[in-house]
């Protein structure tokens, strides 16, 4: 069995996703690359097909209707045969000494049969205009080179959550939680990274600059003007997660520093969601913000005021004009502060 299965979905990724399989390639014997072609109608099926033929022990290809980033992420997942799981978009990629840092790591966990559910690694933001490169790091909320449960975790700063790109999980835990990522939606990284979390007891941080996650195409999903328009998209999924959380927050004997963290980052997708309403500046889109704000409250008032009483849930929600205006000015002022895209 391999150790790790690397994931890449490819949705007309021919411009691009040489460097990412290339950057995977080098894991050889313990790992195994799954691209799945999600209906792509440029060349990638070609060269995804070329690289299964030039390393057929290393690369395998999945080629399917196009159903969205979940879509692909679901049939990856569905195929893979290793022990642990790994996602790699195909505009990003993998450095190549933290890879292989990261894969002896894996492999110490197999040959010991030590179940590790979760490995967190760190990312790096890669831009093509900016030399000093940002780094998504943990090691102010999570303990260091040890395994670990929910109950020793920090508190995550106030910006700061895992994202899919510093997660590799034992592929166990995704069949068990019953993943299923939905189709035709972006944003399905969020529901990767949040609903298998109270599946998972045995933690490990490897504080390595594994993932290189790139900013800055104008299509991006991330892009600003992108997720305004996509703001259906994004609120969706922002549904997905509260409903899950609703639902999750009432399980008993889940350990509280992990219903704290999960309630950390809803507020942070949360406050995305409303944010982006405000910045749109459009009258309908804003009162779209509050008709989302009332559903939320009519599933969970509860959990609704607890988020509406917290720093985010303030700040989107400032009454009148010039709240909406006050809300932005302190979003664009800590873009510039703190960095995130």
């Amino acid at each position: 069995m391999k150790v790790l299965s690397v994931v890449v979905p490819c949705y007309n990724s021919a411009d691009y996703m040489h460097r990412c399989i290339d950057s995977l390639l080098v894991g050889a014997e313990d790992v195994e690359i799954i691209i799945v072609d999600d209906g792509s109608t440029d060349s990638t099926a070609s060269i995804a097909d070329f690289y299964a033929a030039t390393f057929p022990h290393l690369v395998r290809v999945i080629h399917q209707e196009n159903g969205g980033h979940g879509a692909a992420v679901n049939a990856g997942i569905a195929a893979t045969q290793g022990t642990y799981v790994k996602i790699v978009d195909s505009d990003d990629w993998l450095s190549p000494q933290a890879y292989a840092t990261v894969l002896e790591l894996l492999r110490s966990f197999v040959d010991k049969d030590r179940q590790i559910d979760l490995v967190v690694s760190n990312f790096v933001y890669e831009t093509e205009d900016k030399r000093h490169k940002r780094v998504s790091r943990y090691t102010n909320c999570l303990p260091l080179d040890r395994e670990f449960s929910w109950a020793s975790i920090g508190r995550f700063r106030l910006w700061q959550y895992m994202l899919m790109h510093s997660l590799i999980y034992r592929t166990e835990i995704l069949r068990e939680c019953g993943l299923q990522l939905p189709h035709h939606s972006f944003y399905v990284d969020n529901l990767y990274a949040f609903i298998p979390l109270p599946s998972v007891q045995r933690l490990y941080y490897a504080n390595i600059d594994l993932y290189r996650y790139f900013i800055g195409r104008e299509d991006q999903s991330v892009n600003e003007t992108v997720m305004i328009g996509r703001l259906d998209q994004q609120t969706r999924i922002n549904r997905e997660m509260f409903r899950f959380f609703s639902q999750v927050r009432r399980q008993p004997g889940l350990p509280e520093a992990l219903l704290r963290y999960m309630a950390h980052y809803l507020q942070i997708i949360t406050m995305v969601s409303s944010m982006m309403a405000l910045v749109s500046r459009d009258r309908a889109t804003i009162q779209g913000k509050e008709q989302f704000w009332d559903d939320l409250r009519r599933e969970d008032p509860q959990l609704t005021d607890y988020m509406r009483k917290r720093f985010f849930g303030q700040l989107v929600n400032l009454p009148g004009r010039v709240g909406e205006e006050l809300a932005v000015l302190g979003y664009r002022g800590a873009q510039k502060v703190i960095g995130f895209n």
